[in-house]
Formats: structure tokens, sequence, C-alpha cells
């Protein structure tokens, strides 16, 4: 039995515990947040990213340490990395929490990313307007997710608001990609080089938060297994171990790296119940070195993300196939508090299935572009 410690007390660490207590293994959390939602299942050591001390004490109680937070501070990864093993690497994590270093090892590894330009400056947003274009997205380089620390620049009277919005901090300017559709790779790496992954995923997101995941993605074999070559590629430079998201864009069949998220991912939250082994098991399956699990699709699955507050679970509930959690967050508004699984053996099967919940749930509009991609 191996105790993994978590950094960060999130539902993607309630979630990792849930799915490692089956093997036989335990877990700690730590997270400075009195009210850490991983609570429920695992305990929780209250305290600040940078309380060395009680780090310290994390550390002499766990045999392998993992986060489910990418905003961890670097040198407090560094740091534990001289107590306690550490999945993924702190290198990993430093690309992945700076927007900039992450669009320069895209590049690296060969994977087309937006046009983009380093920000410091109002003079210097001027000129990256010129080299980008408009419109464009303003985005702080670190601690963004959600679409927060983002401002979209649409002529050039928008620059100055911009500025005045998000400067005083390393800033990166994007091209708008008009793409055609948003995809992610969800992959693991285990500690001795195996590498798996799961069906390419179709997702759409609202005001900058997934709100539908699709998977299998119906159609393109060849763009599969060009997003999958990227993705094995960014973990084998990375020796990354563990699960991660690579976020890409489809734009004229070329694809565009988003981004990567050195964790298991919201967008592969359809694995618990429509894989044979779910992003979580396989994740702490990797860092504890253990084999991997099978990451093939048991039929076809959507994820419905709820934001702000949980609807009524019956709907979901009602359908041969439906599955619902409920992360026991307290409702706010742009909050993930839980999400629902729905699955069936055919693309029509979900689609009906999906259109009964929309319409029970006054969401329709939250499942018709799924709808749409399953019935075309």
């Amino acid at each position: 039995m191996a105790t993994i410690g978590i950094l960060g007390g999130g539902q993607l660490a309630r979630m990792l515990a849930i799915a490692g207590a089956p093997l036989g293994h335990r877990f700690l959390v730590v997270d400075s947040a009195p009210d850490a939602c991983a609570a429920q299942v695992a305990p929780v050591l209250q305290a600040d990213w940078r309380d060395f001390a009680a780090l310290g004490k994390f550390a002499s109680q766990v045999d392998v340490a993992t986060f489910d937070f990418e905003n961890v501070p670097t040198d407090t990864a560094q740091w534990l990395t001289s107590h306690t093993r550490v999945f993924p690497n702190p290198a990993a994590l430093a690309v992945a929490q700076d927007r900039l270093l992450e669009k320069a090892l895209f590049a690296e590894i060969g994977l087309d990313t937006p046009t983009y330009a380093a920000v410091d400056s109002i003079d210097g947003l001027r000129a990256a307007v010129a080299t980008t274009g408009l419109p464009a997205v303003l985005k702080t380089r670190r601690l963004g997710y959600d679409g927060k620390g983002q401002y979209v620049i649409r002529q050039n009277a928008d620059i100055e608001p911009a500025w005045a919005s998000l400067g005083g901090v390393p800033l990166i300017l994007e091209a708008f990609v008009a793409f055609e559709r948003e995809v992610s790779v969800i992959a693991v790496r285990s500690r001795n080089g195996e590498f798996r992954h799961y069906p390419l995923t179709r997702n759409w997101h609202r005001d900058g938060i997934l709100s539908v995941s699709l998977a299998p993605l119906p159609g393109d074999p060849d763009l599969e297994a060009r997003a999958v070559d990227r993705a094995r590629t960014l973990a084998e430079h990375l020796d990354y171990v563990g699960v991660f998201a690579l976020e890409l864009f489809v734009v004229d069949g070329s694809l565009l790296g988003n981004e990567m998220a050195p964790r298991v991912h919201n967008s592969g939250h359809w694995t618990i119940e429509g894989a044979v082994c779910s992003q979580f098991e396989n994740h702490v399956r990797a860092v504890l070195g253990l084999p991997l699990g099978d990451t093939r699709a048991n039929g076809y699955s959507a994820m419905l993300n709820w934001i702000g507050e949980l609807p009524d679970a019956k709907p979901v509930l009602a359908e041969s196939r439906g599955h619902w959690h409920d992360y026991g967050k307290s409702s706010r508004a742009g909050r993930k508090v839980g999400h629902a699984t729905v699955c069936a053996d055919s693309p029509t099967e979900l689609a009906d299935r999906l259109r009964r919940i929309g319409l029970a749930l006054g969401r329709e509009a939250q499942v018709r572009p799924a709808v749409e991609v399953l019935t075309s």
C-alpha cells in the first residue's frame, strides 16, 4: 500500500482519491483552503504553498507527490523533490505555468501555434497588435485558467483598456483563431516510459469554461493520429510522468497548439464511466510505476459540465447510462460544481439521451453542439 500526496484539494484530487482507493492506496492532500472538497474522501493538511515546515511533514508521510493544480509554485515543487518523489517533474510544471514558455515548447516539438508576441508594456502591446493583427487575445502569461486573466482586443480602441485591465504582469498576445473545432488529447506516460492515450475528445466552451466534451470524436483517424503523435513527442521531451491534456485548435485540417495541462483534465472526466480505465486511475498507476490501464472507450460518451450551481440530477439519472458527479462545493458564479456523463453504444442513442436531458433541464443550447455532431 502506497500513500500518494496531492498538492491541491479540489475536485481533481477528490476523483484521484476515489479512483485510487480500490487499488489499495491512501492519499494525503495539502491545500490552503479550509473547505477543500477533497476533504470528503481524504485527509487534508491545510497549509500555504510556502509553509515548508508543513510541507516537510506532508512529504514525510507520502511515497510520491503529484498535483491537481498546475499553479503550485515551481520552487515548492522543486523543494519537494529533495524530500519525496514528485510527478510530473517541476520542469514540466514550470513550462505549463507560463504561456510564453509553453508556446516555445510547442514550436520546439514541431507543433504550430497561433501567432503570438510577448508583451511587457503598453508600447509593447501596440507593437504586438501590429504582429498578430486584430482581433487578438491578451492573456497573462501565468495564473490564468477558465477564461480568467484574458482580454479580447477587437479594435485599436481596446488596447488601452486591455492594458489597464491586465498590465503590470508579464503578458502574451495571441492572434484570434477562427477554428473549426477544439479538441484535446488526454494521454498518460508512466515512470518506465509506457505511453497510452484516450480517443480524441471534442470540446465546447462557454465564457472560457469547458461546457461539453464528446468522445470518441467521430470521423478523422488521421487527425487523431497527428494529435497523438504531438502528445507523445511532448511527453517524451519533458520526461513527463502522469496524465496530461494537450488542447488543440483544428484549422483547415491543421492542428494548432493551444495549451497543455500537466494533470488530469476536465475534458477527460468522461473516462470515469466511458473508458475501460479512467484518467484518474491511470494517473495513480503512472506515478506509482504500475502498468497502465486500457484507454479504449466503452461506446460513446458526453460530459456536461455544471458551472455555478447544480441542476436537477433526476433527468440524468433517469437515463440507463447517465452518471452524476456532485463535487460537494457551494454554488458560486463561474465555479465548477459538478458534471454528468452520459454514455451509449451508438452516436444516435447518445444524441437521443442528450436531447431528453437538455429538454428536461432547459439546457437545449448546451447539448445542441454535441447532438449536431452525433447526428451529422
